[in-house]
């Protein structure tokens, strides 16, 4: 399975949520990938999102920002972004990603619910991410709107822990709801991030 995270630049959310989701799922077969709407090729992970990661552990030295493509969004099992705009984005360049293209927090929300209403099927943690995926538009109407994570490019560096405690949450809820079958450490990382 890939999952890839997008954000615009691809230097402060998307790179902390390949990190943290690669580092979570270490020894599975998911692939973890990442781009920008407005990707800025090459370039290293923004310094503050850099210190984030690696105060808790995750190498971020070797991170270079990709600028994301159709082939990139349609090779996707499924994609996960931050704010609604973003998923505009993607779905007006891959249309066929709609499918599987979701706001990180409704993600989240949605694994929730299925966890919570044994609706998460499979055994592999692949096909009980894809049972959530194929629900996805049935249990829309029963869970809360999502939030956005907001960028914090720019801003002060309490702005880039707050959203990387919001991305690290929702990943944790993620994968706190696969679990039943498949053994997803979630020890390795603090669930608050903080340099």
């Amino acid at each position: 399975m890939r999952i890839m995270f997008v954000c615009t630049g691809n230097i402060c959310r998307s790179p902390m949520g390949e990190l943290l989701m690669s580092h979570y799922l270490t020894g599975t077969t998911v692939q973890v990938s990442s781009a920008g709407t407005r990707g800025l090729p090459m370039h290293p992970i923004d310094p503050s999102s850099g210190r984030l990661m690696d105060s808790v552990g995750i190498e971020s030295s070797g991170f270079h920002s990709r600028r994301l493509t159709r082939q990139m969004a349609d090779d996707a099992d499924l994609i996960l972004c931050f704010e609604k705009q973003q998923r505009k984005d993607i779905v007006t360049l891959a249309p066929a990603a709609v499918r599987y293209t979701f706001l990180l927090n409704d993600f989240a929300n949605m694994c929730d619910y299925c966890a919570q209403h044994n609706m998460v099927t499979g055994t592999t943690i692949q096909e009980r991410l894809e049972s959530v995926i194929r629900r996805s538009s049935m249990i829309r109407p029963m869970i809360p709107l999502p939030k956005d994570i907001d960028d914090p490019h720019g801003r002060e560096f309490d702005q880039f822990c707050i959203a990387a405690n919001q991305t690290n949450e929702a990943i944790r809820r993620i994968l706190k709801s696969m679990r039943k079958h498949h053994d997803v450490s979630l020890s390795a990382v603090r669930s608050q991030i903080v340099a």
